[in-house]
């Protein structure tokens, strides 16, 4: 059986390829860069340059595939995974889907006029959009729906470095921050057994995370103080304008991290990755000394 893996060198792709490969499995992986993706990806993977804006580059990537791990092209539009990358994959004989969504995809719909509001309610369009999309071919399906990604904590990575300094306003605005090898084993269970068709799980971390823990995880995964300095919305916003950040995005991310000072904002935890697996979810502070090497600069 050939699996193949879209979205294969991204957060969460490599450890979908590691966990096939280490499972036994035929993994193809489709990139755009076959020669730059060698490098990131185990050894005995097959890589084929594919491009979901490309309809030309999708027969090879399909040849002789059964199932399919599908990262979204563009979340922002719905089904956007290539327009009729699916129907071409259906032909080409897929008989399993196991979709990268969003845990937006399970919020009912809102009319929420804020900018919080309304972009997570075209985040839920657009990602239900994909999953409506892999519904409709009639073949097996699985989504995965993670919630907010510890990894968005890299974004820190630059200034840990250079300063050993975080800047953010609401200290205590925090997520159940999932770590992205729970999501992928969660879509491998999906990819490699047949308990979860027809499922859509939604995978969190274990607990809320306040920024200012995860500024002090990070600190303890290095053996180095790491300062969080609180900034007010308005000096936020003003920064995030400067880097080039849409106005209206700067407003979300305001309103984002205000919702979540109390409670854990739009998303509670989840047991669905200690469900699946037998196994709780790695934490905030595991995730951190994984990745201790990015704030560092040095190699693990």
């Amino acid at each position: 059986m050939t699996i193949l893996v879209t979205g294969a060198t991204g957060n969460i792709g490599r450890h979908v390829v590691r966990g096939l490969v280490g499972a036994g499995q035929r993994v193809r992986a489709m990139v755009r860069d076959p020669r730059a993706a060698r490098t990131r990806l185990p050894e005995g993977v097959e890589l084929v340059h594919g491009d979901f804006t490309r309809p030309d580059t999708w027969p090879r990537a399909l040849k002789a595939v059964e199932r399919v791990y599908l990262f979204p092209y563009a979340y922002q539009e719905p089904g956007s995974a290539g327009p009729g990358f699916t129907e071409e994959a259906v032909a080409a004989g897929v008989r399993r889907f196991v979709v990268h969504s969003a845990a937006a995809a399970g919020f009912a719909p809102s009319d929420d006029p804020s900018a919080l509001g309304r972009h997570l309610e075209e985040e839920r369009r657009a990602h239900r959009g994909l999953e409506t999309a892999v519904e409709a071919t009639g073949r097996e399906w699985t989504h995965v729906r993670p919630g907010l990604l510890a990894a968005r904590a890299l974004g820190w990575a630059g200034s840990i470095r250079a300063e050993r300094t975080v800047r953010e306003p609401y200290p205590a605005s925090g997520y159940p921050l999932v770590h992205e090898a729970d999501v992928a084993e969660v879509a491998v269970a999906a990819l490699l057994t047949d308990g979860h068709l027809g499922a859509a799980y939604t995978v969190t971390g274990p607990a809320k995370v306040t920024q200012a823990e995860q500024v002090s995880a990070i600190g303890a995964a290095i053996g180095a103080r790491v300062r969080f300095e609180e900034l007010t919305p308005s000096q936020a916003r003003v920064r995030w304008l400067a880097e080039g950040c849409p106005p209206e995005m700067a407003d979300w991310l305001v309103e984002l991290m205000a919702a979540a000072v109390e409670g854990t904002g739009a998303l509670a935890p989840t047991g669905t990755y200690e469900e699946i697996t037998g196994r709780p979810p790695r934490t905030f502070a595991r995730w951190a000394r994984d990745h201790a090497a990015d704030f560092t600069g040095k190699a693990a």
